[in-house]
């Protein structure tokens, strides 16, 4: 079994569990379940901010702990202040750290948060919209053609945006128009390991309407600058400012970094 197997093996036993505690029902009865959603697609087109998706990440299966101590409150907002068009947070507790507190901590900011997590159920788009998330995730490497319409219609039903998150060629049979943004990882989630080209590539075959982001592995503000040279709309970015001290900071520093480069072209 590869990574990606194990994540969506131990998913599958978590939603089952979130069920047994707490129906749909229960969820739309939640205080934030009502609230009206911002749009990353609109905060990527036309927002003017960096374009960049800042995420909150403790720890991933390639690295182990990337940050143990930074508080999620305090670098949402310095991500948030400082230009992020949107903020992630992971979700998946035993492979990321992540807790759906953590996103419930971050919704203070008034920017759009992605749910960042392996959505593979329903139930799962009815717990971002009640956890107060804006957009999900969806991976094409774990779902089928099939799979990525239903959650996509059910995130609409919900007023959600979806991203949708490719790697192969292969999976552009996942592609499907309703989606809102279409995101293509640098990073092979079966091995963990990063090609910034593979993202130019896919790009090219993707409709040229649909916002694409690029994920994963990018740390040279002159890759986001080629990125954007190649069509890319938006860049996801997260484990280049929580591998420091200071994750805020390194996010003011980089988007600085990156305007001085554009004024310079």
């Amino acid at each position: 079994m590869n990574i990606l197997d194990k994540i969506v093996a131990e998913k599958v036993q978590e939603v089952a569990l979130h069920k047994a505690a707490k129906s749909i029902d229960d969820l739309t009865k939640m205080e934030l379940f009502e609230r009206k959603t911002f749009s990353l697609k609109e905060a990527i087109l036309n927002g003017d901010n960096s374009k960049i998706i800042a995420e909150y990440k403790r720890q991933s299966p390639s690295k182990g702990i990337i940050n143990g101590s930074a508080k999620v409150e305090e670098v949402t907002k310095a991500y948030t202040e400082n230009g992020a068009a949107c903020l992630s947070v992971l979700t998946d507790y035993p492979f990321f750290g992540g807790t759906m507190e953590d996103l419930g901590k971050a919704r203070f900011n008034q920017i759009p948060i992605l749910r960042k997590d392996f959505m593979v159920d329903s139930y799962q788009v009815y717990e971002a919209k009640a956890i107060g998330a804006d957009v999900i995730l969806l991976i094409a490497a774990c779902l089928t053609p099939q799979k990525v319409k239903e959650l996509t219609n059910v995130a609409h039903d919900l007023g959600l945006e979806v991203l949708l998150e490719l790697y192969t060629e292969d999976e552009l049979d996942c592609y499907y128009d309703e989606v809102d943004l279409v995101g293509v990882n640098n990073r092979n989630l079966k091995t963990f390991e990063v090609n910034i080209e593979n993202s130019i590539r896919l790009l090219n075959k993707l409709p040229k309407e649909k916002p694409g982001i690029a994920e994963s592995g990018i740390d040279n503000p002159q890759v986001v600058m080629e990125l954007k040279n190649a069509g890319f709309k938006g860049f996801l970015m997260g484990e280049h400012f929580m591998k420091t001290n200071n994750p805020g900071q390194a996010f003011v520093n980089y988007v600085n970094e990156l305007k001085s480069l554009e004024n310079a072209h």
